[in-house]
């Protein structure tokens, strides 16, 4: 077997005729018997600390895996020489177990200790061998307590010192199971399955896999799952369990030779190990456990030679037949591997002890640094421009941290601001992709388009006769015949006053929400960013109130932000909605028909951005919904085309010399009939929608027949379609769509993206550090007053100092077995 190769080789040549215990025993004579010893000691110390600091040492070890009535328990009780398992028999422990066993001549009974949790250290000895499976079930169901979970990956370390047992150190592993047990969670099978594929998957470790023999290779539950982790078997031992339980079935030679090759089913380099174990389970001596084994494997060999016709093929198979084979075969190969990764292992410490040492001093500066002014200025101020920095990132766009974990949705959103729907929107109003986690711009963009949805979504809302009639009658003795124009008007902006202003406010509170919840997505970036570099560049943890100022002062800076928002957008409202406002009557509003769909068409294919492009699931219904709206919509090119049921917009208007002007206006008069009242269709997810605006006539008729007041007369007059309240109240809608256009498509936008937006970017870092560091020395250090962190930092340093310790004793060590190979 070559010495070089890193890989278990499975023997493949019959040994000489000598046994393989001689054939072993003249192998460790070429070597001194404190040498190996010393080997054997310091892999062990090695593995003590590996386990107790979580150390990933490529430490070679065997790992024991099998069925969990595949007879791994009673393997390692023929290794140890003693049995330790005997009242839980069928207890399926669910931790793996190492078993560190150390051949001692002077102790003539068995000195088993227990490495304590998270500790290099070791208990004291027990003495009674029924104890040790109290110990490891107790162990064991305490972890699983306290984590609340089925199975653990964390080990069970026992050191057992004793006479009869060989040096070698073997991972028992929790058996697998095609059902869990009563009580269990049903996923324990597979959480078993893969612990179990974590703990043999490193290629430092010897896989040793037990299977009954009364299982077939062909229907083999578990070698499938070997083949995944080692396909070739190249550092797998394979041990036949049971073995007497077969030999009944052999009379002649072939069968015995053709079941002992394997042959089609392992390959033609792999070799199984065949054994048997005692099957009395009463309470016996250990001298007498001992006697029973070596008496098992002379009772197989014997019924192999003379019971079978023709024997077996004893040069070909007797070194894998017998417990003894397979004791001899694994003490002598762990040896082998630990003298092979002797030299990279002490390379690997002297590594592992300089970078301990280098976190040791960086500990001591921090703890330093604890009451240095000018060194926590410095920290803290590269903390918080790292977190600005990660805002800005986070609103220019990002996927990370992962948007399925810390974004929001739409629904998300409403709920935990506590803000709900928008007031005086009875739709239900869901923008495209509100069923998507977003957080950052994406969702920002997302709230801007939906408040564009809720806005458009509101109608102007129905005038009481009383309150036109006041309006109006205060503006027929103005003269200048724009009575009905100007209470119209009116009547308009006390509407858009009264609805569209707690709209605004809901939009600011809803996006200072959005940018509120970065200062969290954040600090989650900033520790992966830091975990992913492997290094921390502002190390702040422990101290609370730092932190707690932070945030605060980052909240302070969101809500003046809103505020401020708030305060610009009533002015935008106050001046569309102003008396010297000539909005109601700009020229692109009143004109020609053709003039001001164009001018709304235009609008709405520039309002299509790519928010608008429906991402979510719910996109084929929303599109429907848009195809289904599109039947109302004017022609894009031809204005000479008519709705059905419209007057002809291109009617040319009366000439002045055939319009009368009387002096009070009438209810029987109807208006002038060229003008069609404006549906408002509005759709909060449709797209490009295109809005008619018929022209409004200048002039309308103000006087009525028999002088009659249109207001204070028959109230059938009223409901006319051609009647004044009538012509007052669409003319009213009229010109509350086109304050609520200006005001959103011209005003909103810009004022919100400058406002919240462009701060975020350019004014975040400086409003923070004037909030946090343009103070004196004590009131700074107020926020640094943290015995927590110190006491942390004084605990991570002694951890790191006893760890130092354990690993350089370890490097003494090697360095020893160094020298000695």
């Amino acid at each position: 077997m070559s010495t070089t190769n890193t890989f278990l080789n499975t023997p493949t040549k019959t040994p000489n005729s000598t046994s393989i215990s001689k054939k072993h025993h003249k192998q460790h004579a070429s070597d001194s018997g404190s040498e190996f010893t010393d080997r054997f000691e310091a892999y062990n110390r090695l593995q003590a600390a590996a386990v107790a600091f979580g150390e990933k040492l490529p430490i070679p070890e065997i790992v024991a895996i099998g069925g969990q009535s595949d007879g791994k328990s009673s393997l390692l009780e023929a290794l140890l020489g003693f049995r330790f398992n005997v009242r839980e028999v069928e207890m399926g422990t669910r931790r793996p177990l190492i078993l560190q066993m150390v051949h001692d001549p002077t102790a003539l009974e068995p000195r088993c200790r227990f490495q304590e949790e998270d500790s290099e250290e070791y208990g004291s000895p027990i003495v009674l061998a029924s104890a040790i499976a109290d110990t490891i079930k107790f162990r064991t169901e305490s972890l699983l307590k306290r984590t609340r979970a089925a199975v653990s990956s964390k080990p069970i370390v026992m050191r057992a010192e004793y006479a009869h047992c060989p040096n070698l150190t073997i991972i028992d592993t929790p058996g697998f199971v095609l059902k869990a047990k009563k009580g269990e969670p049903e996923r324990t099978p597979d959480e078993i399955l893969s612990m179990v594929k974590s703990l043999a998957s490193p290629p430092h470790r010897i896989i040793l896999f037990l299977q009954q023999s009364s299982v077939e290779w062909c229907s083999s539950l578990w070698l499938d799952t070997i083949r995944e982790i080692d396909p070739t078997f190249r550092r797998t031992v394979i041990v036949v369990s049971k073995f007497d339980n077969r030999l009944k079935e052999f009379t002649d030679r072939w069968e015995v030779d053709r079941y002992l090759s394997a042959s089609g089913y392992l390959g033609e380099n792999t070799r199984p190990f065949f054994v048997a174990l005692p099957k009395d389970r009463g309470t016996i001596s250990n001298d007498e456990f001992r006697r029973q084994i070596s008496q098992v494997d002379a009772e197989m060999l014997h019924y192999l030679r003379d019971s079978v016709k023709g024997g077996f093929d004893e040069d070909k198979y007797r070194s894998y037949v017998g417990f003894g084979c397979v004791r001899d075969y694994l003490e002598a190969e762990l040896q082998r591997r630990y003298k092979e990764a002797a030299p990279a292992t002490l390379a690997l410490l002297e590594q592992r002890c300089g970078e301990v040492s280098a976190e040791i001093a960086r500990t001591e500066c921090k703890i330093k640094a604890t009451s240095d002014v000018a060194h926590l200025r410095k920290s803290a101020m590269l903390h918080t421009a790292t977190l600005c920095n990660h805002v800005e990132a986070l609103i220019d766009g990002a996927a990370d941290p992962a948007p399925e974990q810390w974004g929001k949705t739409t629904e998300e959103e409403r709920s935990e601001s506590g803000i709900g729907s928008w007031p005086s929107v009875t739709v239900d109003i869901k923008p495209p992709n509100a069923t998507l986690r977003l957080y950052g711009g994406a969702a920002f963009e997302r709230v801007m388009h939906e408040f564009r949805c809720a806005t458009y979504s509101i109608k102007c809302p129905p005038v009481s006769r009383e309150k036109v009639a006041n309006i109006l009658l205060a503006h027929t003795g103005r003269g200048g015949g724009r009575g009905i124009t100007e209470a119209a008007a009116e009547i308009a902006r006390a509407a858009a006053r009264s609805w569209l202003a707690p709209l605004l406010d809901t939009a600011c509170d809803r996006l200072a929400f959005v940018l509120g919840n970065l200062f969290e997505i954040s600090i989650e970036k900033n520790h992966g960013h830091d975990s992913n570099h492997g290094h921390r560049s502002a190390d702040m943890d422990g101290y609370v109130g730092f932190h707690a100022a932070l945030r605060q002062s980052y909240n302070h800076f969101i809500k003046d932000l809103s505020k401020e928002c708030k305060q610009l957008l009533r002015h935008h409202l106050d001046s569309v909605t102003s008396p010297y406002s000539h909005v109601c009557y700009e020229n692109s509003f009143i004109g020609s028909f053709s003039s001001g769909a164009s001018s709304m068409y235009q609008f709405n294919q520039a309002s299509t951005g790519p928010l608008c492009l429906e991402l979510s699931d719910g996109g084929t219904a929303l599109r429907k919904e848009v195809m289904k709206d599109q039947e109302n919509m004017p022609p894009e090119k031809n204005a000479q085309e008519t709705t059905p049921g419209k007057v002809t917009e291109n009617r040319e208007a009366l000439r002045e010399c055939q319009m009368t002007v009387p002096e009070t206006p009438s209810p029987d008069q109807p208006s002038d009939g060229n003008y069609g009242i404006k549906r408002e269709l509005v759709n909060c997810v449709e797209v490009g929608a295109r809005k008619r605006h018929p022209r409004i006539a200048g002039n309308a008729r103000n006087c009525g027949q028999n002088g009659e007041s249109p207001l204070f007369g028959n109230g059938d007059n009223i409901s006319r379609p051609g009647s004044t309240y009538a012509e007052i109240c669409s003319s009213a809608a009229q010109h509350f769509a086109r304050i609520r256009e200006v005001l959103v498509e011209r005003s909103v936008a810009s004022t919100l993206n400058s406002g919240f937006l462009t701060p975020c970017r350019e004014r975040l870092l400086v409003a923070l550090g004037l909030d946090l560091f343009a103070v004196n020395d004590e009131k700074f250090m107020d926020m640094f007053v943290a015995p927590g962190a110190i006491d942390t930092l004084e605990n991570e340093r002694q951890s790191l100092q006893k760890r130092q310790k354990i690993l350089h004793s370890c490097l003494n060590e090697f360095k020893s077995v160094a020298r000695a190979l």
